[in-house]
Protein backbone atom coordinates (compact mmCIF):
# COMPACT_ATOMS: atom_id res chain seq x y z
CA UNK A 1 0.00 0.00 0.00
CA UNK A 2 1.27 3.45 -0.83
CA UNK A 3 2.56 5.59 2.02
CA UNK A 4 1.88 9.30 2.12
CA UNK A 5 3.05 12.25 4.17
CA UNK A 6 2.49 15.98 4.33
CA UNK A 7 5.38 18.41 4.32
CA UNK A 8 5.43 21.01 7.12
CA UNK A 9 4.78 24.69 6.44
CA UNK A 10 8.50 25.44 6.34
CA UNK A 11 8.90 23.09 3.37
CA UNK A 12 6.37 25.09 1.40
CA UNK A 13 8.71 28.06 1.64
CA UNK A 14 11.78 26.23 0.28
CA UNK A 15 15.14 27.59 1.30
CA UNK A 16 13.86 29.44 4.38
CA UNK A 17 16.59 28.04 6.63
CA UNK A 18 19.32 28.85 4.11
CA UNK A 19 18.19 32.45 3.71
CA UNK A 20 18.89 33.28 7.35
CA UNK A 21 22.62 33.27 6.69
CA UNK A 22 22.84 33.44 2.91
CA UNK A 23 24.29 36.58 1.34
CA UNK A 24 23.74 35.51 -2.24
CA UNK A 25 20.51 34.57 -3.96
CA UNK A 26 22.04 31.32 -5.22
CA UNK A 27 22.03 30.07 -1.65
CA UNK A 28 18.31 30.54 -1.13
CA UNK A 29 16.81 27.70 -3.13
CA UNK A 30 19.80 25.86 -4.57
CA UNK A 31 18.23 22.47 -5.16
CA UNK A 32 15.07 23.67 -6.84
CA UNK A 33 16.79 26.35 -8.92
CA UNK A 34 19.35 23.85 -10.18
CA UNK A 35 16.63 21.32 -10.95
CA UNK A 36 14.68 23.99 -12.84
CA UNK A 37 17.81 24.83 -14.84
CA UNK A 38 18.23 21.14 -15.72
CA UNK A 39 14.62 20.88 -16.89
CA UNK A 40 14.89 24.08 -18.90
CA UNK A 41 18.07 22.86 -20.59
CA UNK A 42 16.22 19.80 -21.89
CA UNK A 43 13.44 21.75 -23.56
CA UNK A 44 13.17 23.06 -27.08
CA UNK A 45 13.55 26.79 -26.62
CA UNK A 46 11.80 29.59 -28.41
CA UNK A 47 8.23 30.77 -28.39
CA UNK A 48 9.04 33.05 -31.29
CA UNK A 49 12.49 31.77 -32.02
CA UNK A 50 15.53 33.12 -30.24
CA UNK A 51 15.26 36.33 -28.30
CA UNK A 52 16.05 39.37 -30.38
CA UNK A 53 18.09 42.52 -29.91
CA UNK A 54 16.39 45.89 -30.20
CA UNK A 55 15.80 49.17 -28.44
CA UNK A 56 14.42 47.88 -25.14
CA UNK A 57 15.65 49.00 -21.73
CA UNK A 58 17.11 45.76 -20.35
CA UNK A 59 20.67 44.65 -21.14
CA UNK A 60 20.85 41.49 -23.22
CA UNK A 61 24.44 40.87 -24.34
CA UNK A 62 27.68 42.31 -25.71
CA UNK A 63 28.60 41.56 -29.31
CA UNK A 64 31.56 42.59 -31.48
CA UNK A 65 31.33 45.99 -33.18
CA UNK A 66 30.74 45.78 -36.95
CA UNK A 67 32.43 48.25 -39.29
CA UNK A 68 29.91 50.81 -40.48
CA UNK A 69 27.90 50.98 -37.24
CA UNK A 70 27.54 54.28 -35.39
CA UNK A 71 30.47 54.82 -33.02
CA UNK A 72 28.14 55.88 -30.19
CA UNK A 73 26.93 52.29 -29.95
CA UNK A 74 30.34 51.11 -28.73
CA UNK A 75 30.59 50.18 -25.06
CA UNK A 76 34.03 51.59 -24.26
CA UNK A 77 34.23 50.08 -20.78
CA UNK A 78 33.71 46.55 -22.10
CA UNK A 79 35.96 47.20 -25.09
CA UNK A 80 38.80 48.30 -22.82
CA UNK A 81 39.13 44.75 -21.47
CA UNK A 82 40.69 43.36 -24.65
CA UNK A 83 41.65 44.31 -28.20
CA UNK A 84 38.15 44.30 -29.71
CA UNK A 85 35.30 46.82 -29.81
CA UNK A 86 31.95 45.72 -28.38
CA UNK A 87 28.36 46.93 -28.71
CA UNK A 88 25.94 46.69 -25.79
CA UNK A 89 22.69 45.18 -27.07
CA UNK A 90 19.37 45.53 -25.30
CA UNK A 91 16.41 43.16 -25.49
CA UNK A 92 13.66 43.55 -28.03
CA UNK A 93 11.27 46.15 -26.65
CA UNK A 94 8.07 44.46 -27.87
CA UNK A 95 8.59 41.21 -25.97
CA UNK A 96 5.37 39.76 -24.59
CA UNK A 97 4.68 39.00 -20.94
CA UNK A 98 3.97 35.74 -19.10
CA UNK A 99 2.64 35.95 -15.53
CA UNK A 100 3.17 33.06 -13.10
CA UNK A 101 1.46 32.04 -9.90
CA UNK A 102 2.58 29.00 -7.89
CA UNK A 103 0.28 27.55 -5.23
CA UNK A 104 2.07 26.95 -1.91
CA UNK A 105 -0.95 26.24 0.27
CA UNK A 106 -1.12 23.28 2.66
CA UNK A 107 -2.45 20.75 0.15
CA UNK A 108 0.63 21.30 -2.04
CA UNK A 109 2.76 19.72 0.70
CA UNK A 110 1.23 16.30 -0.03
CA UNK A 111 3.55 13.52 -1.27
CA UNK A 112 3.35 9.74 -1.54
CA UNK A 113 6.08 7.19 -2.11
CA UNK A 114 4.79 6.76 -5.68
CA UNK A 115 5.83 10.31 -6.59
CA UNK A 116 9.19 11.55 -7.82
CA UNK A 117 8.78 14.76 -5.80
CA UNK A 118 6.27 16.52 -3.52
CA UNK A 119 3.65 18.57 -5.31
CA UNK A 120 5.12 21.85 -4.07
CA UNK A 121 8.62 21.02 -5.29
CA UNK A 122 7.34 19.98 -8.69
CA UNK A 123 5.25 23.15 -8.97
CA UNK A 124 8.22 25.38 -8.15
CA UNK A 125 10.57 23.53 -10.50
CA UNK A 126 8.03 23.79 -13.31
CA UNK A 127 7.48 27.48 -12.70
CA UNK A 128 11.17 28.35 -12.58
CA UNK A 129 12.03 26.18 -15.59
CA UNK A 130 9.25 27.65 -17.71
CA UNK A 131 10.23 31.18 -16.71
CA UNK A 132 13.81 30.50 -17.75
CA UNK A 133 12.64 29.15 -21.10
CA UNK A 134 10.31 32.07 -21.76
CA UNK A 135 12.97 34.66 -20.98
CA UNK A 136 15.39 32.83 -23.27
CA UNK A 137 12.73 32.99 -25.97
CA UNK A 138 12.41 36.75 -25.62
CA UNK A 139 9.54 37.06 -23.14
CA UNK A 140 9.18 39.08 -19.98
CA UNK A 141 8.15 37.12 -16.89
CA UNK A 142 6.30 38.40 -13.83
CA UNK A 143 4.70 36.89 -10.73
CA UNK A 144 1.13 37.80 -9.84
CA UNK A 145 1.16 40.01 -6.78
CA UNK A 146 4.90 39.54 -6.22
CA UNK A 147 7.15 40.67 -9.07
CA UNK A 148 6.74 42.99 -12.07
CA UNK A 149 7.68 41.61 -15.50
CA UNK A 150 11.41 41.15 -16.08
CA UNK A 151 13.61 39.71 -18.79
CA UNK A 152 16.73 39.01 -16.77
CA UNK A 153 18.77 35.93 -17.49
CA UNK A 154 18.63 35.19 -13.76
CA UNK A 155 14.85 35.04 -13.74
CA UNK A 156 14.81 31.72 -11.83
CA UNK A 157 16.84 33.24 -9.00
CA UNK A 158 14.66 36.36 -8.97
CA UNK A 159 11.49 34.29 -8.71
CA UNK A 160 13.04 32.08 -6.01
CA UNK A 161 13.87 35.12 -3.92
CA UNK A 162 10.31 36.39 -4.13
CA UNK A 163 8.91 32.99 -3.15
CA UNK A 164 11.24 32.73 -0.17
CA UNK A 165 10.33 36.21 1.08
CA UNK A 166 6.57 35.80 0.63
CA UNK A 167 5.04 33.91 3.54
CA UNK A 168 1.52 35.29 3.20
CA UNK A 169 0.83 33.02 0.21
CA UNK A 170 1.30 29.90 2.34
CA UNK A 171 -2.34 30.25 3.39
CA UNK A 172 -3.76 31.12 -0.04
CA UNK A 173 -4.85 28.45 -2.51
CA UNK A 174 -5.80 30.85 -5.32
CA UNK A 175 -3.83 33.74 -6.87
CA UNK A 176 -4.20 37.30 -5.61
CA UNK A 177 -6.35 39.85 -7.40
CA UNK A 178 -3.94 41.40 -9.90
CA UNK A 179 -4.55 43.00 -13.29
CA UNK A 180 -3.31 41.04 -16.31
CA UNK A 181 -3.19 43.09 -19.50
CA UNK A 182 -4.83 41.99 -22.76
CA UNK A 183 -2.75 39.53 -24.79
CA UNK A 184 -0.59 38.64 -21.79
CA UNK A 185 -0.41 35.02 -20.64
CA UNK A 186 -1.12 33.69 -17.14
CA UNK A 187 0.37 30.33 -16.10
CA UNK A 188 -1.23 29.16 -12.85
CA UNK A 189 0.33 26.12 -11.19
CA UNK A 190 -1.70 24.43 -8.44
CA UNK A 191 -3.58 21.30 -7.48
CA UNK A 192 -6.81 23.30 -8.00
CA UNK A 193 -8.65 21.52 -5.21
CA UNK A 194 -10.55 24.69 -4.31
CA UNK A 195 -14.34 24.86 -4.79
CA UNK A 196 -15.25 25.36 -8.44
CA UNK A 197 -17.15 28.66 -7.82
CA UNK A 198 -13.94 30.17 -6.41
CA UNK A 199 -11.81 28.89 -9.30
CA UNK A 200 -14.38 30.13 -11.81
CA UNK A 201 -14.41 33.62 -10.29
CA UNK A 202 -10.61 33.75 -10.42
CA UNK A 203 -10.41 32.66 -14.06
CA UNK A 204 -13.19 35.05 -15.07
CA UNK A 205 -11.42 37.95 -13.35
CA UNK A 206 -8.10 37.31 -15.13
CA UNK A 207 -9.61 36.66 -18.54
CA UNK A 208 -12.11 39.54 -18.45
CA UNK A 209 -9.56 41.99 -19.84
CA UNK A 210 -8.49 39.70 -22.67
CA UNK A 211 -5.61 37.83 -21.05
CA UNK A 212 -4.99 34.21 -22.01
CA UNK A 213 -4.40 31.56 -19.39
CA UNK A 214 -3.07 28.09 -18.73
CA UNK A 215 -3.99 25.96 -15.71
CA UNK A 216 -1.34 23.44 -14.67
CA UNK A 217 -2.85 20.93 -12.25
CA UNK A 218 -0.25 19.11 -10.12
CA UNK A 219 -1.44 15.68 -8.93
CA UNK A 220 0.15 13.03 -6.74
CA UNK A 221 -0.58 9.51 -8.11
CA UNK A 222 -2.29 8.51 -4.87
CA UNK A 223 -4.70 11.43 -5.21
CA UNK A 224 -5.92 9.90 -8.47
CA UNK A 225 -6.07 6.22 -7.56
CA UNK A 226 -6.90 6.29 -3.82
CA UNK A 227 -5.29 2.83 -3.31
CA UNK A 228 -6.40 2.32 0.30
CA UNK A 229 -8.26 -0.53 1.98
CA UNK A 230 -10.05 -1.06 5.28
CA UNK A 231 -10.34 1.76 7.77
CA UNK A 232 -8.68 5.09 7.03
CA UNK A 233 -8.55 8.61 8.37
CA UNK A 234 -8.80 11.48 5.89
CA UNK A 235 -7.45 14.93 6.74
CA UNK A 236 -8.46 18.23 5.16
CA UNK A 237 -5.09 19.99 5.03
CA UNK A 238 -6.63 23.42 4.44
CA UNK A 239 -9.27 23.40 7.20
CA UNK A 240 -7.77 20.90 9.63
CA UNK A 241 -10.86 18.65 9.58
CA UNK A 242 -10.49 14.84 9.89
CA UNK A 243 -12.88 12.10 8.76
CA UNK A 244 -12.65 8.43 9.77
CA UNK A 245 -14.06 5.99 7.20
CA UNK A 246 -14.71 2.31 7.69
CA UNK A 247 -14.59 1.05 4.10
CA UNK A 248 -11.87 2.78 2.11
CA UNK A 249 -12.58 0.77 -1.04
CA UNK A 250 -16.22 1.87 -1.30
CA UNK A 251 -15.38 5.42 -0.33
CA UNK A 252 -12.60 5.44 -2.94
CA UNK A 253 -15.04 4.72 -5.75
CA UNK A 254 -17.11 7.76 -4.82
CA UNK A 255 -13.92 9.81 -4.40
CA UNK A 256 -12.64 8.96 -7.88
CA UNK A 257 -15.98 9.92 -9.43
CA UNK A 258 -15.88 13.25 -7.63
CA UNK A 259 -12.31 13.92 -8.81
CA UNK A 260 -13.32 13.11 -12.38
CA UNK A 261 -16.30 15.45 -12.15
CA UNK A 262 -14.12 18.24 -10.74
CA UNK A 263 -11.66 17.89 -13.62
CA UNK A 264 -14.44 17.90 -16.18
CA UNK A 265 -15.70 21.15 -14.69
CA UNK A 266 -12.18 22.60 -14.81
CA UNK A 267 -11.82 21.55 -18.44
CA UNK A 268 -15.18 23.08 -19.33
CA UNK A 269 -14.20 26.34 -17.61
CA UNK A 270 -10.88 26.48 -19.45
CA UNK A 271 -12.53 25.73 -22.79
CA UNK A 272 -15.21 28.35 -22.22
CA UNK A 273 -12.63 31.08 -21.60
CA UNK A 274 -10.20 29.92 -24.29
CA UNK A 275 -7.70 28.69 -21.68
CA UNK A 276 -5.90 25.36 -21.45
CA UNK A 277 -5.75 22.71 -18.72
CA UNK A 278 -2.69 20.50 -18.23
CA UNK A 279 -2.76 17.67 -15.67
CA UNK A 280 0.72 16.71 -14.49
CA UNK A 281 1.34 13.69 -12.26
CA UNK A 282 4.33 13.87 -9.96
CA UNK A 283 5.44 10.37 -10.96
CA UNK A 284 6.21 11.76 -14.43
CA UNK A 285 9.21 13.95 -15.45
CA UNK A 286 8.74 17.69 -15.04
CA UNK A 287 10.00 18.25 -18.58
CA UNK A 288 6.86 16.65 -20.04
CA UNK A 289 4.57 19.29 -18.55
CA UNK A 290 7.02 22.11 -19.27
CA UNK A 291 7.24 21.26 -22.96
CA UNK A 292 3.47 20.98 -23.22
CA UNK A 293 2.96 24.41 -21.65
CA UNK A 294 5.48 26.04 -23.96
CA UNK A 295 3.74 24.45 -26.94
CA UNK A 296 0.31 25.59 -25.73
CA UNK A 297 1.51 29.18 -25.26
CA UNK A 298 3.01 29.11 -28.76
CA UNK A 299 -0.20 27.73 -30.24
CA UNK A 300 -2.34 30.36 -28.50
CA UNK A 301 -0.30 33.04 -30.26
CA UNK A 302 -0.36 31.32 -33.62
CA UNK A 303 3.41 30.83 -33.72
CA UNK A 304 5.68 27.82 -33.72
CA UNK A 305 8.19 26.63 -31.15
CA UNK A 306 11.67 27.07 -32.54
CA UNK A 307 15.04 25.73 -31.52
CA UNK A 308 17.76 27.38 -29.53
Amino acid sequence: MARVRVLPESARSPGRSETESALALAGRMPHLVLEARRVAANLAHGIHGRRRAGTGETFWQFRPFVTGEAAQRIDWRRSARDDRLYVREREWETAQTVWFWIDRSASMGYVSDLAQAPKIERAIVLGLALADCFVEAGERVGMLGLMPPRATRRIAEAMAQNLVNDRSALEEDLPPQAPVAPQHEAVLISDFLSPMPDITAMVEAISSRGARGHLVMIVDPVEETFPFQGQAVLHDLEDGVSLRIGDAISWGRAYRLRIEQHREELQALARRRGWTLTIHRTDRPASEAALRIMTLVSTSRGIGVGGR
